[in-house]
């Protein structure tokens, strides 16, 4: 090999290295949840090794991945400001816990009786909350990206007794946090605050006697335990949040980075439907193999819950104004739009 051969060779050696180098992003994720939480596994799971996959076909970029999962860095309380104010990069935001921050995120907990698709729910927020203005926006101001939307599969009634008829509650005392205390006005029962950390006490100490829940989150609970008998009511499955970036750290990605971001959001999304069909239908068969007795609402006797339940969501539609209007009717139009006939027309003459 003469010294010029040598040269060029070695100089090609060189130049190829450097078209294959790749650039390190850090990026801070974390979530007030454990990693098996229906909310957070497919951050783990499946946002994280997809944007890796994108990345490296590009080959131009590779993220550093920070890990604080499961309450390391933050509680559940704190979930918005975490993200927000940048603490992590990316983080699941629980909006159904900022109802004075992002009350425009809670339209489905003033709308019980809609949907018990989870699936389609997903579908729904991440096209809303991508581009609907007033919600895409609402997520702007808190200084958040929203990547892929969160969900809860269909909320029913876990108690220590049997529900036949809307007479059954009179005067029965059911765990129903926030504003899951809505859904019980006009049934003769008294909603008790509560978390599923504290169903289990509550109900065997007599505090309660039954909760509003569902399947997925009530399995590692155990709470079946304590309230043997399911009654299925369908007050649907609630839109819960969302896996969110910081909005100046997204901003500051490269676009590369940015398209991996949203490509890898999309399996997100498909991978936590498909993980909260999992959870539930698992719930469902281990809990009444240890003994959970299932029925469901007979139709007449739901019909009557919802045609007594008051005007819940007038009062978030005074909170919210005009940007309300608009997301409630964005929504429950596609409801409408995919099939779904709401068991109540909440959207109506606003």
């Amino acid at each position: 090999m003469t010294i010029r051969t040598l040269f060029a060779s070695t100089a090609l050696t060189l130049l190829a290295g450097t078209s294959f180098a790749q650039d390190t992003v850090t990026v801070n994720i974390g979530s007030s949840h454990p990693e098996a939480n229906i909310w957070v596994y497919a951050m783990k799971n499946t946002f994280q090794p997809e944007v890796d996959r994108i990345l490296a076909e590009k080959g131009d970029y590779k993220v550093e991945w920070n890990e604080s999962y499961g309450g390391t860095l933050y509680k559940f309380t704190d979930t918005r400001a975490a993200v927000s104010d940048g603490i992590v990069d990316v983080g699941m935001v629980g909006t159904v816990w900022e109802g004075a921050a992002m009350p425009l995120q809670n339209v489905t907990y003033f709308t019980p009786f809609a949907t018990e698709d989870h699936k389609l729910l997903i579908k729904i927020f991440d096209d809303l909350s991508a581009n609907l203005p007033a919600l895409h926006d609402s997520w702007t101001a808190q200084n958040m990206v929203p990547l892929s939307s969160l969900i809860t599969d269909s909320y029913d009634i876990y108690a220590n007794f049997p529900i036949n008829t809307m007479e059954d509650l009179q005067n029965r005392k059911l765990n129903a946090p926030g504003t899951s205390a809505n859904w019980l006005q006009g049934t003769g029962a008294t909603p008790v605050d509560g978390a599923l950390t504290t169903y289990y006490t509550n109900i065997q100490t007599g505090v309660t006697e039954g909760t509003l829940s569902f399947a997925s989150g009530i399995l590692p609970t155990r709470v079946y335990e304590v309230a043997p008998d399911l009654t299925r009511v369908g007050l649907g499955s609630m839109y819960f949040g969302a896996i969110a970036a910081n909005k100046d750290f997204y901003d500051g990605l490269p676009a590369e980075v940015q398209d991996a971001f949203m490509a890898a959001a999309k399996a997100t999304s498909t991978a936590h439907g498909d993980y909260v069909t999992e959870l539930a239908t698992k719930a469902m068969a281990e809990m009444q193999a240890a003994g959970l007795q299932v029925h469901e609402l007979a139709p007449e006797e739901k019909a009557k819950w919802i045609a007594n339940l008051p005007d819940i969501v007038a009062p978030w539609l005074e909170q919210t104004g005009e940007d309300g209007k608009a997301v409630l009717a964005a929504y429950f139009q596609a409801l409408r739009d995919n099939g779904v006939t709401p068991g109540r027309d909440w959207d109506v003459n606003r």
